[in-house]
């Protein structure tokens, strides 16, 4: 589980980075992201019923998801807001290909400390 501080709930802040952030997709994923005036990152994972019609399903991805962010947070840029998006095709892929798939678009969207 991620700290409270690093999680990014409140509807108003994620309307934000979605209307204004960057963005980074592939056919399994997207990451959009926003510079925020923090001093740390916050996370939010966005898992829709089309992925799977099953909770139980949906709710394993997001632990997944927030399992590799748990692990790369120390080297990640402080300061952003990000918001992952799992598309369908996430379904096909195990833990490790989310792993690398994620790390890929963090990459992409240039979210790793120099």
């Amino acid at each position: 589980m991620l700290k409270k501080y690093n999680r990014l709930a409140k509807t108003k802040e994620i309307d934000r980075v979605f209307k204004e952030g960057g963005s980074a997709f592939c056919k399994h994923l997207g990451v959009k992201h926003l510079r925020n005036d923090l001093g740390f990152s916050r996370f939010a994972t966005v898992v829709s019923a089309k992925v799977s019609k099953k909770a139980v399903y949906r709710n394993k991805i997001k632990r997944r998801i927030r399992e590799i962010i748990k692990q790369e947070l120390p080297t990640l840029k402080a300061g952003e807001d990000i918001i992952i998006i799992t598309l369908p095709e996430i379904r096909n892929c195990s833990y490790i290909d989310i792993k690398k798939i994620l790390t890929q678009e963090f990459r992409k969207s240039s979210l790793y400390k120099s």
